[in-house]
C-alpha cells in the first residue's frame, strides 16, 4: 500500500529527502576542460557536494544534481558557455540565490549549472529617468542599500533577499505588489543570452524608456520564463520615490469573511495601501511565538501606508473607520522605522513559523490568485476545507492582489498525509480556476504545476508556449523540464 501511494503523489512531491546523488560522469573530461577554458579552472566544480547544493531550491522538490557547476565572471563567458554547451547538446540550467519555491534548479537531465551570483554589478544608475541596470548577481537588498541615499528604492519584495534577475525570471512580486505592481510591471529591457549565444537586448541596446509600441514584447515574454528560453545577463528595472513617510498597522478580526472584506472595501474606497497582508489565526499564533510578537491570535490585517505626513493622516483614518465597521479591533500603530521592521521581519518569517509548528517536518506552499471579488469566497472556503482536512497548515498572503498561500506543514514519510496535501492542493487550484484565478500569483510553474498550467491556459495556450519554446530553443536545452 506505501509504494502505492509513493506513486501517488511522486509527481507532485517527490521531496529532497529522495535525492538523486549520482555520480559526475555524463561530461568528458574534454568537456570540462573546455568549460575551464572558458571560465579559468578556479570557477568550475565537479564536486559533489558542490552539485548537491545547486541541485535544489527552497521547495520540498528533492534533490536533483547539475554534471558541472561554473560562475562567468562577464556576459562574454556566459554568451560562450552557452555556445559550448548547446553545441554539445548539454542541458543549460542558470542558478541565482536559490531562494525558488517550484524546483526551478533541479537538474532533472543533468548539465550544467550557470552560477551567475559573480556577475553582482550595478551597472549604470539614472536618477532623473528612475531606471537603473544591474546583473543577475545584484539581491534586492543590495541594490536598495546602493539606493539609499538617492530618494529611490525598488518596492518588489517577496521576502527572501532574492536575486532579482531570479526575481525577473519567476515573475515574482510580494507585500508591496498591491500599490507598486509585479516585476512584470517593472522590467523595463533585459539583455538575454539565447541558447547557442546570441545576445538579445529585448527593448534594444541600453533603452529604458517607459513606454513603447514597438513590436512584441519580447522583455514580457522573458519575464516569469524560469529560464527556459535563455539566461538573463541584465535586467534594467523601473525605480520608485521613497515615501516621504510611513506607517505600518495591524488589527485583528472576528472573522476570516470580516478580514477579507475589510480588504476589499479598503480596495474599493480607493486608499492607496502600500501593502495589506492576511494572517489566519494559526498563522498569527506561530507568528507570535517564532518572532515574539505579542499580537492577538485571530484573523489579522498587517497593513502598510506609504506618502505625506498629511496623506497618511487621511489614509489612516479612512482605513479606520471601514475596518472597525467590519469588527476589527485590537489596533496596533508601527510609526518606528524599528517597529515596522519588527512587523514586517515576523511577516517575511511567516514560512519558518510555520515550518516551527512540527519539528523536523517539510513546508508545502500553495499559490493560487483570484480576482479581488472572489477573494472572500475562496479564502472562507479554504480555511474550512483546512481545518476539516486535519492537515497542519496555515494561511497567510497578499489579499491587496488576491493572492494567497497555505502552508502546509508534513512529514515526508508519510505518504498518506502526503496524498491528503496533493488532494488538498489540488482542490484549491481546481477552486480558483473555477473562480477565474490561476494556479501561481508569484511562484512559477517550476516542476509541479505543468498540469495546472495546461487546465489554466488551455490547449492552444500550450501549443502557443510550445512554438515559442521550440523557435527560441529547438533543441529542449534550456532547463528542460520546468514550465511545459
Amino acid at each position: 500500500m506505501a509504494s502505492l501511494l509513493r506513486a501517488a503523489t511522486w509527481g507532485m512531491f517527490p521531496w529532497r529527502g529522495y535525492c538523486s546523488r549520482g555520480t559526475q560522469g555524463k561530461l568528458s573530461e574534454g568537456f570540462v576542460e573546455a568549460l575551464k577554458a572558458v571560465v579559468g579552472s578556479p570557477h568550475v566544480s565537479i564536486a559533489a557536494a558542490v552539485r548537491e547544493q545547486h541541485g535544489h531550491d527552497e521547495s520540498m522538490h528533492r534533490c536533483q544534481p547539475p554534471d558541472a557547476v561554473v560562475w562567468p565572471q562577464n556576459v562574454e563567458q556566459v554568451s560562450r558557455l552557452a555556445a559550448l554547451c548547446y553545441g554539445q547538446g548539454v542541458p543549460i540550467i542558470p542558478f541565482g540565490s536559490g531562494t525558488g519555491l517550484e524546483g526551478g534548479v533541479c537538474a532533472v537531465q543533468g548539465g550544467v549549472c550557470v552560477n551567475l551570483t559573480h556577475m553582482d554589478r550595478i551597472l549604470e544608475l539614472n536618477p532623473e529617468d528612475f531606471s537603473v541596470v544591474v546583473e543577475p548577481g545584484v539581491t534586492r537588498k543590495a541594490l536598495n542599500t546602493h539606493l539609499r541615499d538617492s530618494g529611490l528604492w525598488f518596492p518588489v519584495d517577496p521576502g527572501a533577499d532574492a536575486s532579482l534577475c531570479g526575481m525577473v525570471a519567476t515573475g515574482a512580486s510580494g507585500t508591496n505588489a498591491v500599490r507598486y505592481g509585479t516585476m512584470r510591471d517593472n522590467v523595463l529591457n533585459l539583455e538575454v543570452v539565447l541558447p547557442g549565444g546570441r545576445l538579445l537586448h529585448s527593448a534594444g541596446p541600453g533603452r529604458h524608456f517607459r513606454k513603447s509600441a514597438a513590436g512584441y514584447n519580447l522583455t514580457g515574454l522573458f519575464v516569469g520564463s524560469e529560464g527556459t528560453l535563455g539566461l538573463i545577463t541584465a535586467a534594467t528595472l523601473r525605480l520608485h520615490p521613497a515615501p516621504e513617510a510611513t506607517v505600518a498597522a495591524t488589527c485583528a478580526f472576528p472573522s476570516v469573511q470580516a478580514a477579507v472584506d475589510s480588504t476589499v472595501h479598503i480596495l474599493q474606497a480607493a486608499v492607496p495601501v502600500a501593502r495589506i497582508e492576511f494572517l489566519d489565526d494559526v498563522m498569527m499564533d506561530a507568528c507570535n511565538r517564532h518572532s515574539k510578537l505579542n499580537c492577538c491570535v485571530a484573523p489579522t490585517l498587517f497593513l502598510e501606508f506609504h506618502g505625506s505626513e498629511q496623506a497618511l493622516a487621511e489614509q489612516v483614518q479612512r482605513t479606520e473607520e471601514i475596518i472597525r465597521h467590519n469588527g476589527g479591533s485590537h489596533f496596533s500603530w508601527a510609526k518606528e522605522a524599528e517597529e515596522r521592521s519588527r512587523l514586517w521581519a515576523a511577516r517575511h518569517n511567516a514560512w519558518y513559523a510555520a515550518l516551527a509548528l512540527r519539528p523536523g517536518c517539510k513546508g508545502y506552499s500553495t499559490d493560487v490568485c483570484v480576482p479581488i471579488s472572489r477573494l472572500p469566497e475562496i479564502l472562507v472556503q479554504t480555511k474550512e476545507d483546512l481545518q476539516a482536512s486535519g492537515l497542519t497548515g496555515t494561511i497567510v498572503g497578499h489579499v491587496g492582489d488576491g493572492n494567497f498561500h497555505c502552508i502546509l506543514v508534513v512529514d515526508p514519510e508519510d505518504h498518506e498525509e502526503l496524498l491528503r496535501v496533493k488532494d488538498f492542493a489540488e482542490q484549491l487550484v481546481r477552486r480558483a480556476l473555477a473562480l477565474h484565478g490561476t494556479c501561481t500569483g508569484e511562484h512559477g510553474i517550476g516542476l509541479g504545476k505543468r498540469q495546472l498550467l495546461q487546465e489554466e491556459v488551455g490547449t492552444v495556450g500550450i501549443e502557443t508556449m510550445r512554438q515559442l519554446k521550440a523557435t527560441l530553443d529547438p533543441r529542449g536545452l534550456m532547463n528542460p523540464g520546468k514550465v511545459l
